[in-house]
Order: C-alpha cells, then structure tokens, then sequence
C-alpha cells in the first residue's frame, strides 16, 4: 500500500473520530471497537491493505505496544493523586499483588488442563493474560488527581501496577521453559526478577519524576526559566526513566508509572488544604498571560501538570489508534475454535470475579464496586506487548501461535464485550452515586 493511500485511511478515521467523538460518548460503543473492526477490514480478511504478521512483524509488534503502554503508565500515574498515606491506595496494591497472582494460577491450571500446555507454557499464558489494560481503560479511570471514588481509583492504580507485577511471572515461565536464567532453586528469579527489579524500578521512577518536577518548578518560579516545551518535559521524563530502569535491569512499566506520581506530587498540596484538589487552570481576560502562570510559584506546578497531562492524553489517544488498529487486522491470522471461546468466558466470568474477590477480601468496598472492579478486567495492549515479548524471546513457533490465537481471542472479545458496557454501566454507577450523595446531605 503506498503512503498516500495510508494517509487518506489515518485522515479520513482521525477526522472521523474529532467530529463524531462526542456522539459516541452517548453510545454503548467504545472507539477502540471501532478502531479494531477498521483494522479487521484494513486486514488480510478485507481490503488486504496491511498485513502485521504476529510472528514475521513479532519485534517491530513489541515495541509498537511497548511505546503505547509507556504512554498510559505515564498518564495514570499523573492521575493518581491521592496522598500515599490514604487508604485507597490498598485496593490497587492488593489487585495487582494478590489478584495478580491468583489470575495467573487459576488460568496457568486451565492452560494445562485444557490447552494441554506444560507448565511453563501455561505460567506464561497465565501472565501475559493477567494485566488489566491501562491503555483501553480510559472511560473507567479517575478523571482528574484528586478522584477518590473507589471504583475508578482501583481499576487505574490496577492497571497501571501490575503491567509491572506481571513481568516476575513472564520470566518465571520463560525460566520453566528454559528461554530465562532462573538459578538453583529459583533464587536469581527471587532476588532479581522479583525484589530488585520491582523496587528498583519503582525507586527509580519516582525518583527521577520528582527531581525533574520540582527542578523545573524552582527554574520556573525562581529563575522564571525553563517555560514552554512541556511536551519534550513529558517524552523526556518518560525515556529518561525507561532507560535508566532498563540499564539497571528494573522493570521500566513500573518506572514510568511511578515517574508520573511523582512528577505531579512533585506540585505539593494546594496552599490551606488538607488533601488534593482539582487545578485546572484557564485562562481569562485579566489573568495574565500564560508564562505568568507558569512562572508564578502559587500556580507554576499546577500549570506544568496541566500542560503535561493534556499532551499525554492526546498521545496516548493516537497510541490506541495504531495499535488496535493492527491487533483488528491480526485477527486474520488465528483461527478460534469452541474451546478457545469457551477459555475468553471463563476468564471473564470466574478467573476474574474468583480473582477480585480473594484480592479484595475484607475490604472496604460496596458490593456494586466489588461486582464492577469484576467486570472490568479490561484485557488489551499490555497483553499484546507481553505476548510479543515472549515471542521475541525465543518460543518455539507451535508454542507461539497458539499463545497468540488465544490472547488475540481474548483482546477482541474484551474490547467488543467491555466496549459495549462500559458506557451505560459507568452511567449507572454515576447515577446511584449521585442519588447517595444528594440523599446523604441534610
């Protein structure tokens, strides 16, 4: 296809989905559905305009999805603003500890037992398929840094965490397999794809998201320097904690996500609050100009937040763009069957209720929260990332392109099934919330 003809299709779809944006939000349809049934069509099994072979294309696949999930880490975890020391912070971690951890067992022993894998295999399915997506799980996620609504704050601090959690898991079954150095006994698989790579990532990150942060800060309402060029703040802070994570063998997910809390924390709690809230600046006749905001040192970290994330949230809406749309015309490539089929609604309907539940024992959240924090293990693009990853690592080509018929199946079904509820599902859990909230004020 040549380039002129790809440039009239990514035209044509972008001003498609500006124009009729706010008219989907009314509907029980998601646009990464639409932009999976464009790739479809654009796929082997339509038009045949591309052709992203999961197998021939497997590393130029990795790294496509990588970028994209590097994008929505960064974005969560510049909303995730709550204090560290507030409670809610524990439904996050026990979702993406403990959760993690049952999903892949439960889907590890599936694997095994109906798939016929070995066990190293099946751990590996069991991780790719563990991580709820941070990139398709947008209209489920807290909306601005001082959302505390239980809901939303665990399904973001979810998916943010465990596309982190799951690495430890992606090696252990690339260890079983014999394609990872594990050591006698498991201990290199402890010591460093558990303990140092976990903490040292997230050590890294959030170090490296507050010293740029508050430097810039100081520069700009000190110095009245370094304004303007927020987006090459937000790219630059991304790779440059990516890369230092990778260098010293971290897990850079989890280095980018914690970049992000830090580098909007690095902004300090409004002047006489006691917790966050929401700055949203605009500017009006008579405020002043733009540079006085960002060099002001009552408003100069809010601005920088808010020029930040506004930049990422359109990146990571183009992200969601490419990479659906190739995962649409892979679909040509697998061939699903009833058993394949009947593991999507397993792992929808019991490994992740199951799941939740364990994860959230005892926990202070109500039973419509518990039932939808179920619902919405939204699978996508991390899954993806973490199956090329796997690929590119040396799994024999059987092995890989049954793994990659079953996560395919499992990407689509979870954009189509949670595309088409998310919509008036999140617009009822508004509503009864609003209708507590009025019938709770005297």
């Amino acid at each position: 296809m040549t380039f002129a003809i790809w440039a009239l299709i990514i035209g044509a779809l972008l001003i498609v989905m500006a124009l009729a944006g706010t008219f989907l939000q009314r509907l029980p349809i998601s646009t990464a559905m639409l932009y999976l049934a464009a790739g479809f069509g654009l796929g082997p099994a339509g038009f045949a305009l591309m052709d992203p072979d999961p197998i021939r294309y497997s590393v130029l696949l990795e790294h496509a999805a990588e970028v994209a999930v590097l994008i929505s880490l960064f974005a969560v975890g510049l909303k995730l603003g709550l204090p560290f020391s507030d409670k809610r912070w524990q439904l996050p971690l026990r979702l993406a500890i403990l959760s993690m951890i049952v999903t892949v067992g439960l889907v590890a022993a599936i694997g095994v037992a109906a798939f016929g894998l070995s066990l190293g295999a099946a751990v590996l399915l069991g991780a790719i398929l563990a991580p709820t997506d941070p990139v398709l799980a947008s209209d489920v996620q807290v909306t601005e840094e001082n959302d505390g609504d239980r809901l939303r704050f665990s399904l973001s601090g979810e998916g943010g965490l465990n596309d982190g959690a799951a690495f430890p898991f992606v090696m252990l079954g690339l260890g079983l397999l014999g394609l990872h150095e594990l050591g006698a006994g498991g201990w290199r698989w402890v010591a460093v794809d558990v303990l140092w790579a976990t903490f040292g990532g997230l050590l890294i990150g959030a170090v490296a998201g507050a010293a740029i942060g508050k430097l810039v800060i100081h520069l700009r309402s000190q110095h009245k320097a370094s304004v303007g060029l927020d987006e090459f703040l937000a790219l630059g802070l991304v790779a440059l904690s990516y890369g230092i994570a990778l260098l010293c063998h971290t897990y850079g997910f989890l280095a980018v996500l914690a970049a992000g809390v830090a580098l909007q924390r690095a902004q300090g709690p409004p002047a006489g609050r006691d917790s966050y809230a929401p700055r949203n600046l605009a500017l009006e006749p008579g405020q002043g100009t733009a540079e006085a905001f960002a060099t002001d040192s009552k408003h100069a970290g809010a601005y920088m937040m808010q020029e930040v994330r506004e930049f990422n949230e359109q990146l990571e809406r183009i992200a969601e763009v490419a990479v659906v749309l190739v995962i649409g015309a892979m679909l040509a490539h697998i061939s699903i069957d009833g058993l394949t089929l009947a593991f999507v609604a397993i792992l929808l309907l019991v490994v992740r209720p199951i799941a939740v539940w364990l994860g959230l024992l005892g926990a202070p959240v109500s039973r419509e929260q518990r039932l939808m924090i179920s619902w919405f293990g939204i699978r996508g693009i991390g899954s993806i990332y973490y199956l090329m990853f796997a690929v590119n690592h040396g799994l024999p080509e059987t092995l890989a392109e049954q793994l990659i018929a079953i996560t395919l199946t499992v990407v689509a079904a979870s954009v189509v099934l949670h595309g088409i509820s998310v919509t008036p599902l999140m617009n009822r859990y508004a509503r009864r919330k609003a209708s507590r909230q009025a019938m709770s004020q005297p």
